[in-house]
């Protein structure tokens, strides 16, 4: 080639496309997994977050918490121990959150009260921290399934990546 003509040649275009591929080939399944589950692991992490936050402040605060449900609004909120019902529509309306879109909940199965699938319900918080070892089932619209586990004296949260299934016992 000539000095003064400047460009690529074919050979070096399809050395630069044959690498983008590989490149893409490996970086687009770790890509499309991020944005599909991205909503699924905002939703877990929103629901780790509370549980924690809810437990510290009962013993904190030295007074019963409870992290509420409501299964078909895909929402929870939370409350205290001693609240009126003019509180607890208040503390719904101040502190309510809803699940990301495309989000809902399963079922939550929470020891010693079985599986509740629709309506109300509610994790309690000890002033000691405690909780009833719960189980909170989320389901994506592309069928993923996740549960997230209340351990009952341990501060931390387990987050698994399928549906388990606890038995009463």
């Amino acid at each position: 080639m000539p000095d003064n003509e400047k460009g690529y040649t074919l050979i070096e275009l399809i050395v630069v496309v044959v690498l983008l591929g590989i490149f893409f080939s490996f970086t687009a399944p770790r890509f499309r997994d991020a944005v599909l589950t991205d909503d699924m692991k905002s939703a877990t992490l929103r629901l780790m977050g509370k549980v924690q936050e809810l437990r510290s402040d009962a013993v904190r605060k030295q007074i019963d918490h409870y992290l509420k449900f409501d299964l078909e609004k895909n929402e929870f909120w939370h409350e205290y121990t001693d609240v009126t019902a003019e509180g607890s529509e208040l503390a719904h309306d101040t502190h309510v959150e809803y699940l990301p879109r495309g989000i809902r909940f399963t079922d939550i199965w929470i020891r010693g009260n079985g599986k509740v699938m629709s309506g109300e319900t509610a994790i309690r918080f000890t002033k000691k921290g405690y909780a009833r070892q719960s189980a909170i089932h989320l389901e994506s619209e592309d069928g993923q399934e996740c549960t997230v586990i209340v351990n009952p004296f341990l501060p931390n949260v387990e987050v698994i990546e399928k549906y388990i299934e606890f038995e009463d016992m």
